[in-house]
Protein backbone atom coordinates (compact mmCIF):
# COMPACT_ATOMS: atom_id res chain seq x y z
CA UNK A 1 0.00 0.00 0.00
CA UNK A 2 1.53 3.30 -1.08
CA UNK A 3 1.65 6.37 1.11
CA UNK A 4 -0.80 7.99 -1.28
CA UNK A 5 -3.26 5.13 -0.78
CA UNK A 6 -2.86 5.39 2.98
CA UNK A 7 -3.94 9.04 2.88
CA UNK A 8 -6.88 8.84 0.51
CA UNK A 9 -9.56 11.49 0.96
CA UNK A 10 -13.14 10.52 1.27
CA UNK A 11 -15.31 13.28 -0.12
CA UNK A 12 -15.35 16.25 -2.46
CA UNK A 13 -14.29 18.66 0.29
CA UNK A 14 -10.97 16.83 0.71
CA UNK A 15 -11.70 15.40 4.19
CA UNK A 16 -14.32 13.30 5.98
CA UNK A 17 -17.20 15.27 7.37
CA UNK A 18 -17.27 15.37 11.16
CA UNK A 19 -20.79 14.51 12.36
CA UNK A 20 -20.11 15.91 15.82
CA UNK A 21 -19.83 19.39 14.31
CA UNK A 22 -22.93 19.48 12.18
CA UNK A 23 -26.58 19.95 12.94
CA UNK A 24 -28.86 17.03 12.37
CA UNK A 25 -31.05 17.06 9.27
CA UNK A 26 -34.45 18.66 9.70
CA UNK A 27 -36.15 19.00 6.35
CA UNK A 28 -37.20 16.59 3.63
CA UNK A 29 -35.20 18.57 1.08
CA UNK A 30 -32.03 18.12 3.12
CA UNK A 31 -32.76 14.41 3.45
CA UNK A 32 -32.98 14.15 -0.32
CA UNK A 33 -29.57 15.80 -0.57
CA UNK A 34 -28.18 13.40 2.00
CA UNK A 35 -29.48 10.45 0.03
CA UNK A 36 -27.83 11.77 -3.11
CA UNK A 37 -24.39 11.65 -1.48
CA UNK A 38 -25.08 8.59 0.67
CA UNK A 39 -24.25 4.93 0.34
CA UNK A 40 -27.00 4.02 -2.10
CA UNK A 41 -29.48 1.20 -1.94
CA UNK A 42 -29.25 -2.51 -2.67
CA UNK A 43 -27.90 -3.10 -6.16
CA UNK A 44 -26.06 0.23 -6.38
CA UNK A 45 -22.68 -1.18 -5.33
CA UNK A 46 -20.58 -2.96 -7.92
CA UNK A 47 -21.87 -6.49 -8.50
CA UNK A 48 -24.32 -6.37 -5.61
CA UNK A 49 -27.67 -8.03 -6.15
CA UNK A 50 -29.88 -10.17 -3.93
CA UNK A 51 -30.62 -13.72 -5.03
CA UNK A 52 -32.66 -16.40 -3.31
CA UNK A 53 -30.86 -18.96 -1.17
CA UNK A 54 -32.08 -21.88 0.90
CA UNK A 55 -35.64 -21.55 2.19
CA UNK A 56 -36.27 -18.39 0.16
CA UNK A 57 -33.72 -16.39 2.17
CA UNK A 58 -32.06 -13.65 0.06
CA UNK A 59 -28.28 -13.97 -0.35
CA UNK A 60 -25.78 -11.30 -1.34
CA UNK A 61 -22.09 -11.10 -2.24
CA UNK A 62 -19.64 -10.42 0.58
CA UNK A 63 -17.72 -7.63 -1.08
CA UNK A 64 -15.16 -9.00 -3.52
CA UNK A 65 -14.46 -12.21 -1.59
CA UNK A 66 -16.44 -14.36 -4.03
CA UNK A 67 -18.61 -15.58 -1.13
CA UNK A 68 -22.38 -15.12 -0.91
CA UNK A 69 -24.06 -14.90 2.48
CA UNK A 70 -27.62 -14.55 3.73
CA UNK A 71 -28.94 -10.99 3.72
CA UNK A 72 -30.05 -11.54 7.32
CA UNK A 73 -27.50 -12.56 9.95
CA UNK A 74 -27.84 -13.78 13.55
CA UNK A 75 -26.19 -11.55 16.15
CA UNK A 76 -24.17 -13.35 18.79
CA UNK A 77 -24.67 -11.17 21.84
CA UNK A 78 -28.41 -11.77 22.12
CA UNK A 79 -27.85 -15.52 22.23
CA UNK A 80 -26.55 -14.90 25.73
CA UNK A 81 -29.85 -13.29 26.70
CA UNK A 82 -31.66 -16.61 26.33
CA UNK A 83 -32.31 -18.51 29.54
CA UNK A 84 -30.58 -21.77 28.68
CA UNK A 85 -28.15 -23.26 26.20
CA UNK A 86 -30.93 -25.53 24.91
CA UNK A 87 -33.00 -22.48 23.98
CA UNK A 88 -30.03 -20.95 22.17
CA UNK A 89 -29.38 -24.21 20.32
CA UNK A 90 -33.02 -24.37 19.24
CA UNK A 91 -32.91 -20.82 17.90
CA UNK A 92 -29.70 -21.46 15.95
CA UNK A 93 -31.08 -24.68 14.47
CA UNK A 94 -34.26 -22.95 13.31
CA UNK A 95 -32.23 -20.07 11.86
CA UNK A 96 -30.05 -22.47 9.84
CA UNK A 97 -33.11 -24.36 8.65
CA UNK A 98 -34.65 -21.03 7.57
CA UNK A 99 -31.67 -20.33 5.30
CA UNK A 100 -29.64 -17.96 7.47
CA UNK A 101 -25.96 -18.60 6.84
CA UNK A 102 -24.22 -15.65 8.56
CA UNK A 103 -23.58 -16.10 12.29
CA UNK A 104 -21.81 -13.44 14.34
CA UNK A 105 -20.10 -13.85 17.71
CA UNK A 106 -17.32 -12.39 19.85
CA UNK A 107 -14.63 -13.72 22.18
CA UNK A 108 -15.80 -11.55 25.08
CA UNK A 109 -19.61 -11.79 24.82
CA UNK A 110 -20.94 -12.93 28.17
CA UNK A 111 -17.40 -13.91 29.12
CA UNK A 112 -17.26 -16.57 26.41
CA UNK A 113 -20.70 -18.08 26.94
CA UNK A 114 -22.15 -17.14 23.56
CA UNK A 115 -19.26 -18.70 21.63
CA UNK A 116 -19.65 -21.88 23.66
CA UNK A 117 -23.39 -22.03 23.04
CA UNK A 118 -23.00 -21.34 19.32
CA UNK A 119 -20.36 -24.04 19.06
CA UNK A 120 -22.73 -26.56 20.61
CA UNK A 121 -25.52 -25.45 18.29
CA UNK A 122 -23.42 -25.81 15.14
CA UNK A 123 -22.46 -29.44 15.74
CA UNK A 124 -23.26 -31.18 12.45
CA UNK A 125 -24.14 -27.84 10.85
CA UNK A 126 -20.78 -26.07 10.62
CA UNK A 127 -20.58 -26.59 6.86
CA UNK A 128 -23.93 -24.84 6.38
CA UNK A 129 -22.85 -21.48 7.84
CA UNK A 130 -20.44 -18.60 7.40
CA UNK A 131 -19.00 -18.24 10.91
CA UNK A 132 -17.63 -14.98 12.26
CA UNK A 133 -16.26 -14.07 15.65
CA UNK A 134 -14.35 -11.08 16.97
CA UNK A 135 -11.03 -10.71 18.73
CA UNK A 136 -10.80 -8.51 21.80
CA UNK A 137 -7.22 -7.35 22.27
CA UNK A 138 -8.36 -3.70 22.42
CA UNK A 139 -4.87 -2.39 21.73
CA UNK A 140 -2.93 -5.25 23.24
CA UNK A 141 -0.57 -7.57 21.40
CA UNK A 142 -0.93 -9.81 18.39
CA UNK A 143 0.36 -12.68 20.53
CA UNK A 144 -2.66 -12.23 22.79
CA UNK A 145 -4.90 -12.15 19.70
CA UNK A 146 -3.57 -15.55 18.62
CA UNK A 147 -4.28 -17.01 22.08
CA UNK A 148 -7.80 -15.60 21.90
CA UNK A 149 -8.22 -17.14 18.46
CA UNK A 150 -7.32 -20.58 19.79
CA UNK A 151 -9.84 -20.19 22.60
CA UNK A 152 -12.54 -19.04 20.17
CA UNK A 153 -11.89 -22.02 17.90
CA UNK A 154 -12.13 -24.37 20.87
CA UNK A 155 -15.39 -22.84 22.10
CA UNK A 156 -16.89 -22.83 18.61
CA UNK A 157 -15.70 -26.41 17.99
CA UNK A 158 -14.18 -25.63 14.60
CA UNK A 159 -10.73 -25.61 13.04
CA UNK A 160 -11.19 -22.29 11.24
CA UNK A 161 -13.21 -19.09 11.11
CA UNK A 162 -14.74 -17.77 7.93
CA UNK A 163 -14.32 -14.23 9.25
CA UNK A 164 -12.29 -12.83 12.15
CA UNK A 165 -12.85 -9.18 13.06
CA UNK A 166 -11.34 -6.66 15.46
CA UNK A 167 -13.99 -5.91 18.04
CA UNK A 168 -14.90 -2.43 19.18
CA UNK A 169 -13.01 0.36 17.41
CA UNK A 170 -14.67 2.85 19.77
CA UNK A 171 -11.90 5.06 21.16
CA UNK A 172 -9.92 7.67 19.27
CA UNK A 173 -6.58 5.87 19.63
CA UNK A 174 -7.90 2.44 18.64
CA UNK A 175 -6.76 2.71 15.00
CA UNK A 176 -3.18 3.52 15.99
CA UNK A 177 -3.17 0.67 18.51
CA UNK A 178 -4.47 -1.78 15.90
CA UNK A 179 -1.73 -0.76 13.44
CA UNK A 180 1.10 -0.78 16.01
CA UNK A 181 4.06 -3.07 15.48
CA UNK A 182 3.35 -6.45 17.06
CA UNK A 183 -0.38 -5.72 17.14
CA UNK A 184 -3.56 -7.40 16.04
CA UNK A 185 -3.05 -6.86 12.31
CA UNK A 186 0.07 -9.00 12.45
CA UNK A 187 -2.08 -11.70 14.05
CA UNK A 188 -4.52 -11.36 11.14
CA UNK A 189 -1.75 -12.11 8.68
CA UNK A 190 -0.45 -15.04 10.71
CA UNK A 191 -3.90 -16.58 11.18
CA UNK A 192 -4.62 -16.40 7.46
CA UNK A 193 -1.27 -17.95 6.61
CA UNK A 194 -1.98 -20.79 9.05
CA UNK A 195 -5.38 -21.47 7.48
CA UNK A 196 -7.25 -20.69 10.68
CA UNK A 197 -9.01 -17.62 9.26
CA UNK A 198 -10.32 -16.99 5.74
CA UNK A 199 -11.21 -13.29 5.87
CA UNK A 200 -10.64 -10.39 8.28
CA UNK A 201 -12.33 -7.11 9.19
CA UNK A 202 -13.19 -4.72 12.01
CA UNK A 203 -16.23 -3.44 13.87
CA UNK A 204 -17.31 -0.46 15.93
CA UNK A 205 -20.38 1.57 16.80
CA UNK A 206 -19.18 4.83 18.34
CA UNK A 207 -17.85 7.35 15.79
CA UNK A 208 -17.61 7.08 11.99
CA UNK A 209 -14.33 9.02 12.11
CA UNK A 210 -12.62 6.08 13.81
CA UNK A 211 -13.76 3.76 11.02
CA UNK A 212 -12.49 6.17 8.38
CA UNK A 213 -9.10 6.31 10.10
CA UNK A 214 -8.91 2.49 10.15
CA UNK A 215 -9.52 2.49 6.39
CA UNK A 216 -7.19 5.39 5.62
CA UNK A 217 -4.24 3.67 7.32
CA UNK A 218 -4.41 1.14 4.54
CA UNK A 219 -4.79 -2.46 5.73
CA UNK A 220 -6.74 -4.50 3.11
CA UNK A 221 -9.71 -5.52 5.24
CA UNK A 222 -12.30 -7.82 3.70
CA UNK A 223 -15.22 -6.51 5.79
CA UNK A 224 -16.32 -3.58 7.92
CA UNK A 225 -19.19 -3.77 10.43
CA UNK A 226 -21.15 -0.68 11.50
CA UNK A 227 -24.53 0.47 12.90
CA UNK A 228 -27.07 1.30 10.18
CA UNK A 229 -30.61 2.50 10.80
CA UNK A 230 -32.67 5.62 10.01
CA UNK A 231 -31.57 7.35 13.24
CA UNK A 232 -27.93 6.93 12.24
CA UNK A 233 -28.61 8.85 9.03
CA UNK A 234 -28.95 12.09 11.03
CA UNK A 235 -26.42 11.63 13.85
CA UNK A 236 -22.75 10.53 13.72
CA UNK A 237 -23.74 8.87 10.48
CA UNK A 238 -21.99 5.69 9.39
CA UNK A 239 -24.42 5.46 6.48
CA UNK A 240 -23.37 8.81 5.04
CA UNK A 241 -19.65 8.67 5.80
CA UNK A 242 -18.37 5.10 6.15
CA UNK A 243 -20.66 2.96 4.00
CA UNK A 244 -19.84 4.75 0.71
CA UNK A 245 -16.12 4.35 1.34
CA UNK A 246 -16.45 0.65 2.22
CA UNK A 247 -18.41 0.07 -0.98
CA UNK A 248 -15.90 2.06 -3.02
CA UNK A 249 -13.10 -0.17 -1.76
CA UNK A 250 -15.04 -3.34 -2.59
CA UNK A 251 -15.17 -4.52 1.02
CA UNK A 252 -18.13 -6.37 2.47
CA UNK A 253 -20.35 -3.98 4.45
CA UNK A 254 -21.94 -5.59 7.50
CA UNK A 255 -24.85 -3.70 9.02
CA UNK A 256 -25.74 -4.03 12.70
CA UNK A 257 -28.04 -2.40 15.25
CA UNK A 258 -30.85 -1.98 12.74
CA UNK A 259 -33.17 -1.64 15.74
CA UNK A 260 -30.77 0.43 17.81
CA UNK A 261 -29.60 -2.49 19.92
CA UNK A 262 -32.42 -1.91 22.41
CA UNK A 263 -35.59 -1.67 20.26
CA UNK A 264 -36.59 1.37 22.35
CA UNK A 265 -37.78 3.27 19.27
CA UNK A 266 -40.17 0.41 18.52
CA UNK A 267 -41.38 0.29 22.12
CA UNK A 268 -42.06 4.05 22.02
CA UNK A 269 -44.02 3.85 18.78
CA UNK A 270 -41.64 5.89 16.63
CA UNK A 271 -41.11 3.11 14.07
CA UNK A 272 -41.95 -0.55 13.58
CA UNK A 273 -39.57 -3.49 13.56
CA UNK A 274 -40.39 -4.14 9.91
CA UNK A 275 -39.61 -0.55 8.93
CA UNK A 276 -36.24 -0.66 10.67
CA UNK A 277 -35.18 -4.00 9.26
CA UNK A 278 -36.33 -3.15 5.74
CA UNK A 279 -34.50 0.19 5.93
CA UNK A 280 -31.23 -1.47 6.95
CA UNK A 281 -31.58 -4.22 4.34
CA UNK A 282 -32.32 -1.63 1.65
CA UNK A 283 -28.85 -0.12 2.06
CA UNK A 284 -25.93 -1.41 0.02
CA UNK A 285 -24.77 -4.01 2.54
CA UNK A 286 -23.83 -7.67 2.34
CA UNK A 287 -25.89 -8.62 5.39
CA UNK A 288 -27.85 -7.05 8.23
CA UNK A 289 -26.95 -8.66 11.57
CA UNK A 290 -29.90 -8.70 13.97
CA UNK A 291 -29.95 -9.62 17.62
CA UNK A 292 -32.64 -12.23 18.24
CA UNK A 293 -33.39 -13.23 21.81
CA UNK A 294 -36.45 -15.39 21.13
CA UNK A 295 -37.89 -17.72 18.52
CA UNK A 296 -40.68 -15.18 17.93
CA UNK A 297 -38.18 -12.45 17.02
CA UNK A 298 -36.30 -14.86 14.77
CA UNK A 299 -39.50 -15.81 12.94
CA UNK A 300 -40.53 -12.16 12.58
CA UNK A 301 -37.16 -11.27 11.03
CA UNK A 302 -37.11 -14.32 8.76
CA UNK A 303 -40.58 -13.40 7.48
CA UNK A 304 -39.45 -9.84 6.71
CA UNK A 305 -36.27 -11.04 5.00
CA UNK A 306 -38.01 -13.66 2.86
CA UNK A 307 -40.53 -11.15 1.55
CA UNK A 308 -38.00 -8.32 1.33
CA UNK A 309 -38.25 -5.67 -1.35
CA UNK A 310 -36.07 -2.55 -1.07
CA UNK A 311 -37.69 0.63 0.15
CA UNK A 312 -37.95 3.38 -2.45
CA UNK A 313 -35.91 6.57 -2.11
CA UNK A 314 -39.06 8.36 -1.00
CA UNK A 315 -39.75 5.74 1.67
CA UNK A 316 -36.16 5.90 2.91
CA UNK A 317 -36.28 9.69 3.14
CA UNK A 318 -39.62 9.60 4.95
CA UNK A 319 -38.19 7.27 7.60
CA UNK A 320 -35.10 9.46 8.02
CA UNK A 321 -37.30 12.53 8.43
CA UNK A 322 -39.51 10.81 10.99
CA UNK A 323 -36.48 9.74 13.05
CA UNK A 324 -34.51 13.01 12.82
CA UNK A 325 -36.21 14.79 15.71
CA UNK A 326 -35.09 12.16 18.22
CA UNK A 327 -31.79 11.20 16.59
CA UNK A 328 -29.55 14.05 17.72
CA UNK A 329 -29.41 13.16 21.43
CA UNK A 330 -28.69 9.48 20.77
CA UNK A 331 -31.63 8.22 22.81
CA UNK A 332 -32.33 5.44 20.30
CA UNK A 333 -28.64 4.80 19.55
CA UNK A 334 -27.25 4.83 23.11
CA UNK A 335 -24.06 3.01 22.08
CA UNK A 336 -22.91 6.23 20.36
CA UNK A 337 -23.26 8.47 23.40
CA UNK A 338 -22.87 6.28 26.49
CA UNK A 339 -19.91 4.29 27.81
CA UNK A 340 -22.41 1.96 29.45
CA UNK A 341 -22.71 0.05 26.18
CA UNK A 342 -18.99 -0.61 25.85
CA UNK A 343 -18.08 -4.13 26.92
CA UNK A 344 -15.93 -4.17 30.10
CA UNK A 345 -13.13 -5.87 28.16
CA UNK A 346 -13.13 -2.84 25.85
CA UNK A 347 -12.69 -0.42 28.73
CA UNK A 348 -10.10 -2.10 30.94
CA UNK A 349 -7.13 -2.12 28.53
CA UNK A 350 -7.64 1.63 28.07
CA UNK A 351 -7.55 2.23 31.83
CA UNK A 352 -11.22 3.15 32.11
CA UNK A 353 -13.31 1.98 35.08
CA UNK A 354 -15.91 -0.71 34.60
CA UNK A 355 -19.61 -0.33 35.39
CA UNK A 356 -20.54 -2.86 38.07
CA UNK A 357 -24.24 -2.56 37.18
CA UNK A 358 -23.68 -4.16 33.76
CA UNK A 359 -24.76 -7.78 33.58
CA UNK A 360 -21.54 -8.94 31.93
CA UNK A 361 -19.45 -7.11 34.54
CA UNK A 362 -21.40 -8.75 37.36
CA UNK A 363 -20.86 -12.16 35.80
CA UNK A 364 -17.16 -11.46 35.34
CA UNK A 365 -16.76 -10.38 38.97
CA UNK A 366 -18.83 -13.31 40.24
CA UNK A 367 -16.40 -15.64 38.49
CA UNK A 368 -13.48 -13.92 40.21
CA UNK A 369 -12.24 -12.27 37.05
CA UNK A 370 -10.89 -8.76 36.69
CA UNK A 371 -10.70 -8.50 32.93
CA UNK A 372 -6.92 -8.85 32.80
CA UNK A 373 -6.92 -12.07 30.74
CA UNK A 374 -3.57 -12.15 29.01
CA UNK A 375 -2.62 -8.51 29.41
CA UNK A 376 -0.07 -8.61 26.58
Amino acid sequence: MSSGDRNELFDATGAPRDPARRDFITTAGMFSAAAAVGAGRVGDAEGEQSDQGSGGMPVRPLGRTGIRISALGVGGHHLGDLSTMDEAIGLVHEAVDAGITFFENCWEYYNGKTETWLGQALKGRRDKVFLMTKVCTHGRSGALAMRMLEESLRRLQTDHLDLWQIHGIVYDNDPELAYATGGVLEAFDAAKQQGKVRFVGFTGHKDPGFHLKMLALGYPFDTVQMPLNPFDAAFHSFERQVLPEVNRRGMGALGMKSMGGTAWAIQHGVVTAEELLRYAMSLSVSTTIAGMDSIDVLRQNVRIARSFTPLTDAEMNALRARCAATAADGRYEPYKVSLRYDNPMTRLPHGFPIDSTQREVREMLDRGGNGSWGTR
